[in-house]
């Protein structure tokens, strides 16, 4: 049996599965404190925002309600700022939800 990876999904005989994704909390962390924007007091407290963020994507929250908490959670009007910390929260600590983001996202407009 042949065994490749081709786009994000795993072929095996011929049939694609998904690619199993894992959780980068070092990725996460190290991208998100290293940005002025956030002021997380730590790395704990970093991390429990964006699980927070998983949380409430994978909760179906509307792109639109978690843009408007992360503003006023950070004080912000960059639209910048929100989408990257939900992509980051997203592609590093839950990227089984990334598509549900994607979903999410696709009707936002910025304010």
């Amino acid at each position: 049996m042949i065994v490749s990876t081709v786009a994000g999904a795993a072929l095996a005989g011929g049939l694609a599965t998904p690619a199993i994704a894992s959780a980068d909390q070092i990725g996460y962390i190290i991208n998100v404190t290293l940005r002025p924007t956030y002021n997380f007091a730590n790395a704990q407290a970093a991390l429990d925002y964006g699980y927070g963020l998983c949380d409430r994507i994978n909760a179906k929250t509307s792109y639109t309600d978690m843009a408007r908490q992360i503003k006023a959670d950070f004080n912000t009007g960059d639209d910048f700022t929100v989408s990257y910390l939900l992509s980051q929260a997203a592609q590093e600590l839950c990227p089984a939800q990334t598509w549900q983001l994607r979903q999410s996202a696709a009707g936002y407009r910025p304010a």
